[in-house]
């Protein structure tokens, strides 16, 4: 296994987990607009993960939550109640790193993607799952540095996938340079190398280009992107930028990267003021049996489906129907945070859910 001179290494998302984090919405969130479409939603991505494994649910309301998700509810469930702002556990759920002593988690800051939107309570959240003794790992890191898992994708051995224009946001570490913020990624996640794509982006997205929108590692050698062939599309030119990129990419043996295209999904506009809406296929969640795929009843979702198939020979791909967390600007990974095998004391989760 891979470990830089640090001891220190980022797991991929592919490696064997222990369970999978979500927050339920809330009432008290924007939400509330979209609440007849946003919790079938939910119920429908609920039911499906923890089919496979485990599911952690922070939730603001537990009593409510349970009711809501009566139908559902079974032995890999596990409801704990705490202040939430939003919904969305890839940018404020911990990120798992392996060290020579365990499994550290990081608590970075998360400022609502360049104070965008409030996320006081959100950003406590893994700083409270850690203290009521979920995680089952040597320490809690609070790294000086605003950033978010949507931001950053890993494949286990020392390289990171990212965009220029999210970690280089002004309003997310504006007094560090891009060689300063560089340097402490590779530091803190045991790092060879950072791969930036400078291009890549879609219309509607709040993160300003998260790499899980628009490029993902599968396996070490590949990569699943949202390929543009429409010249009319607003997204043309960005994306055919960031193809080029891609394919100038090369893995840590100095190859090409096996490239596979997802679709540019066809434009979804919210009904109320006709904004355009980031429908993107690469917002997938790998699991341990299954990858999980984002579907928006159009055209291209078998496509997606299949051409993602071709990267997992050992896992199959599902749709999971995700319109509804369009209205909030995100998908199926943005509401996800998996968790590695080791990482979690099912003891705890087990007292905490009584």
């Amino acid at each position: 296994m891979y470990f830089c001179a640090m001891n220190k290494r980022l797991p991929a998302e592919w490696e064997p987990q222990d369970a999978i984090q979500i927050a339920f919405p809330s009432r008290s969130s924007d939400w509330i607009d979209y609440w007849d479409e946003v919790v079938p939603c939910y119920i429908g991505i609920i039911k499906v993960i923890s089919a496979y494994q485990p599911l952690i649910i922070v939730c603001d309301n537990r009593t409510e939550v349970a009711e809501l998700l009566k139908e559902v509810l079974n032995e890999r469930i596990f409801l704990i109640e705490m202040p939430i702002n939003d919904t969305w556990a890839r940018d404020h759920g911990a990120i798992t790193v392996e060290t020579a002593n365990g499994y550290a988690i990081y608590d970075f800051m998360f400022n609502g993607w360049g104070l965008k939107f409030a996320a006081d309570k959100d950003n406590l959240i893994t700083g409270n799952l850690w203290k009521q003794g979920v995680f089952q790992a040597s320490s809690l890191v609070i790294p000086d540095l605003v950033l978010e898992g949507g931001s950053i994708e890993s494949d286990g051995k020392g390289t990171v996938l990212t965009t220029s224009n999210c970690l280089l946001s002004p309003n997310r570490n504006p007094h560090f340079s891009r060689a300063e913020i560089e340097q402490k990624i590779k530091d803190l996640f045991g790092l060879q190398r950072l791969l930036w794509l400078e291009s890549g982006h879609l219309e509607g997205d709040d993160t300003d280009a998260h790499i899980d929108t628009v490029a993902r590692f599968c396996d070490e050698h590949t990569i699943a992107y949202v390929q543009c062939t429409d010249e009319q599309e607003v997204h043309y030119e960005s994306l055919r930028n960031m193809e080029a990129e891609l394919q100038q990419f090369r893995t840590a043996d100095k190859e090409p990267y096996r490239l596979i295209p997802l679709p540019m999904a066809d434009a979804v506009y919210a009904q109320d003021d006709q904004r355009r809406l980031p429908a993107t296929y690469a917002n997938f969640l790998i699991m341990n049996e299954v990858v999980l795929m984002p579907t928006y009843g159009l055209p291209q979702d078998e496509l997606a489906i299949a051409q993602l198939q071709q990267a997992y020979a050992d896992r199959k791909v599902i749709g999971v129907d995700c319109r509804a967390l369009l209205l909030q600007h995100g998908s199926l990974h943005c509401i996800t945070m998996q968790y590695p095998k080791g990482s979690i004391c099912f003891d705890t989760l087990k007292t905490l859910n009584q």
